[in-house]
């Protein structure tokens, strides 16, 4: 008997690809089959093949126990603009953050209603904090959060110029550019400053934390305003160059290899060569 779609459920290939890539939480390694099926709701059939084209491509990798998801992921999130030019202009400045204080460093954007993690540099010592790239850190508890949503172009309160003015986070205090959050509800404090775009909102925000006993405030401010506004002015002086078209490249083949369609014509060809170099 032929499967009923859930109402919710994928139609397009693009869109099952995607839910298969989606079903990988925070904390999964490898997931099996089965697992897949049930997280996307996708036909048996339909998960099996795809996962085995994915891992083709390196979108996954397979493992004796199911599958993982793969480098080729990695190696696109590391051409995503303008994140990559943000994280290449950074790292060296965290670097030297990290240095300077033995802390977790964290670089982060700000995405819908959270603060979403670029980049981070951490010890393995007690100071250390787990974080991975791509957490979604609270915008209400985290000092990074508190940094982007009262600097960014919609505040905590609405207005993010209103609440810098104002000297207000969501969560913590904020000390001129400086968001510092005491206990993050989880033992960890940080202190975080906002990483200013030409208009003087945030495009990023970096911030160190640690365990709450770890974390001394003034010891650590005026490193971390430093490096943000280092940071600031070499953003401002060095406009990255777009990767849409790279990105555009590499994602066309494998699409176009798993779409169960007729081979496009040569003027469908052409057109999207175009587009793609545009």
């Amino acid at each position: 008997m032929r499967h009923s779609a859930r109402p919710d459920q994928p139609v397009s290939v693009l869109g099952r690809i995607c839910a298969i890539l989606d079903a990988y939480g925070p904390d999964d390694t490898v997931l099996a089959l089965p697992v897949l099926r049930a997280r996307t709701g996708l036909p048996k059939a339909t998960v099996h093949r795809l996962a085995h084209e994915l891992a083709s491509y390196r979108l996954l990798e397979a493992t004796a126990h199911g599958f993982r998801l793969g480098g080729r992921l990695v190696e696109l999130g590391a051409r995503v603009h303008p994140r990559s030019h943000l994280r290449d202009v950074a790292v060296p400045h965290l670097e030297d953050l990290y240095d300077a204080t033995r802390l977790t460093v964290q670089l982060g954007v700000l995405e819908g209603d959270a603060a979403v993690l670029v980049t981070r540099l951490t010890g393995r010592g007690p100071a250390a904090v787990a974080c991975r790239v791509g957490d979604r850190l609270p915008l209400t508890t985290s000092a990074l959060g508190a940094a982007l949503a009262a600097y960014g172009p919609t505040g905590a309160d609405g207005d993010g110029a209103a609440a810098a003015e104002n000297g207000e986070a969501a969560h913590g205090t904020l000390d001129g550019l400086v968001a510092s959050v005491a206990d993050d509800g989880n033992g960890v404090a940080g202190v975080a400053c906002p990483v200013l775009g030409a208009d003087g909102f945030a495009v990023a925000a970096i911030a160190v934390v640690g365990p709450a006993a770890t974390v001394d405030p003034s010891a650590v401010t005026a490193a971390v305003r430093a490096a943000a506004l280092a940071i600031s002015r070499e953003l401002r002086q060095a406009p990255a160059k777009p990767a849409v078209a790279a990105l555009r490249a590499a994602a066309a083949p494998v699409v176009a290899a798993m779409a169960p369609t007729a081979a496009p014509s040569p003027a469908a060809v052409a057109e999207a060569v175009a587009v793609g170099v545009a």
